[in-house]
């Protein structure tokens, strides 16, 4: 995924009191993120302004149970493919990049029918809220406080990705979130707030010591949750508050992939996939041999195992999908390619290495673009190294000038095997949910960067490379500082429903960050 958790708190107290309280009843105006340390030396922008190349890309399968795809969720839709097939993001001409702060990191942002901007937006102390931003302005316009409890025993508060990190917004425009307190919580949209509308509890059905990072439906409408720590899996029916469950005894970090044939939950020791049996007892499909695995926590990842939330792919529309990808913990890493279907004489099709023994880690989903998967290199962030600023009362570390590991990688798929197709060995994505852009052939992702004029300016960039070729188009200068750091926050991209107009927009510590091209 994917998500996880650090937020600025610093001086501002009138931000923090409606940060930590019940509801907002008022339009927040939105206020820049600042920035802080010296001016970078590097230009705003460099590249050039892209010109739309589309790829073939057929849209993902569409779940009847969630908001429509690509705005339903982090990785946009069921089967998490990152990729935008209905329309083409920012293309660097004219950039005009705006934020608003107020001291929380959105993890998950998502749009309701009206364009509105969704997310939760955590903080290490305070814990999880829900929010609704004007998507032009990006002025707070509802907020709801989200249950909290300290994280588990021997669980990193900025690296704690239950909670609230994962969300989806359902059919009817609601946010439908796992919380804390171990319940999976439904909240209908009001003008001026969330009001809590139904509350599920599957505590009787998950393992004592597990918290929730994720709740997803099926096709058949039915809630499936997953544990943290002991690998529960479950599934609960939303009429009735009925649930089941096994527990796999292995770690579940991220969030899963759902089709029309299946649920597909990666642990740090395989790959699998389920089904609903009788009374809601998930039944095991089938399971991957446990894939490669250092059984090292990478700097970079949130724990031993796979960063990864699984990547369906082949087929898609109504269809069930061909292919799942993740990236397992060896080193170097490798992409991993598995055939989805039940029966499958060789279920691996491919594992492929990706970046430099000893640098080599993602904690992000990887993107699904036709036949192609990316994936990016996040090995050597460390949220208590980066920043400049102190967080929640977390003791940072705070070298302006550090950054990641270089990589980003083209994987591309058949069914007689994979072939990479470049590598870019440059770009410094310390942290995101990249995205891809089948309309324009772009992806979409945030970097870090050494500013050899004055090394601890931090600058923290907009970036989008070419698809085709992995060479960068553009880069827009985001911010600079510690405020700016979207710690494992997802890129979401959003037409405004009246110009038509789309913004990109992603969560940082300070707050949300937006780019969009100026008018032409």
């Amino acid at each position: 995924m994917h998500g996880r958790i650090l937020s600025a708190v610093a001086s501002a107290l009138a931000l923090i009191a409606l940060s930590a309280s019940p509801a907002a009843a008022e339009v927040i105006e939105a206020q820049p993120i600042p920035t802080t340390g010296p001016e970078p030396t590097l230009p705003a922008f460099v590249g050039a302004p892209a010109r739309a190349k589309p790829i073939s890309s057929e849209p993902a399968w569409a779940n009847d149970f969630m908001a429509p795809n690509p705005l339903n969720s982090v990785h946009n839709d069921p089967w998490q493919t990152d990729t935008y097939t209905q329309y083409g993001g920012p293309l660097g001409r004219s950039p005009k990049t705006l934020s608003t702060y107020f001291g929380r990191t959105c993890i998950s942002l998502t749009f309701d029918s009206k364009g509105r901007l969704i997310g939760t937006c955590t903080h290490p102390i305070d814990g999880p809220g829900l929010y609704r931003f004007d998507p032009v302005t990006l002025d707070i316009l509802a907020f709801r406080q989200l249950p909290f409890a300290s994280p588990p025993p021997g669980t990193d508060p900025a690296l704690n990705s239950t909670g609230g990190v994962y969300f989806f917004l359902d059919n009817r425009d609601r946010a439908v979130v796992a919380t804390a307190d171990r319940k999976i919580k439904v909240f209908k949209q009001t003008k001026r707030r969330f009001k809590l509308v139904k509350t599920l509890d599957p505590s009787g059905c998950l393992d004592p010591v597990d918290r929730m990072p994720s709740a997803l439906p099926d096709a058949d409408g039915m809630y499936w949750f997953v544990g943290r720590t002991e690998g529960t899996v479950g599934v609960i029916d939303p009429k009735t508050g009925r649930c089941n469950s096994i527990v796999l005894g292995e770690e579940i970090e991220n969030s899963f992939a759902v089709a029309s044939d299946g649920v597909y939950v990666v642990t740090d020791k395989a790959q699998y996939k389920f089904r609903a049996g009788r009374k809601l007892k998930p039944r095991t499909i089938w399971r991957s041999r446990d894939y490669g695995n250092t059984g090292v926590k990478k700097t970079g990842q949130i724990n031993a195992g796979s960063g990864t939330t699984p990547t369906l792919f082949g087929d898609g529309a109504g269809e069930a999908p061909r292919y799942v990808a993740i990236t397992d913990n060896a080193d170097p890493m490798n992409v991993v390619v598995y055939k989805a279907a039940d029966q499958a004489k060789h279920r691996v099709v491919c594992r492929v290495p990706v970046f430099r023994e000893g640098a080599s880690a993602t904690e992000n989903s990887l993107i699904a673009m036709g036949s192609s998967l990316f994936v990016e290199n996040n090995s050597g962030y460390d949220i208590y190294k980066f920043n400049d600023v102190a967080s929640g009362g977390i003791q940072i570390g705070g070298d302006p000038a550090a950054v990641s590991e270089p990589g980003f990688a083209r994987i591309d798929v058949t069914a007689k095997g994979c072939r990479k197709v470049w590598e870019n060995h440059t770009v410094r994505a310390a942290s995101v949910v990249p995205k891809g852009d089948a309309r324009n052939g772009l992806i979409y992702t945030y970097e870090n960067v050494s500013d050899p004029g004055e090394p601890d300016a931090d600058p923290w960039y907009w970036t989008a490379l070419s698809a085709r070729t992995g060479k960068v188009v553009f880069k827009v200068l985001a911010g600079h500082g510690g405020f700016y750091n979207n710690h494992y926050a997802g890129i979401a991209l959003g037409r405004n429903p009246e110009t038509n107009r789309v913004t990109a927009y992603l969560g940082g510590v300070g707050g949300v960050m937006a780019l969009r091209d100026g008018r032409r």
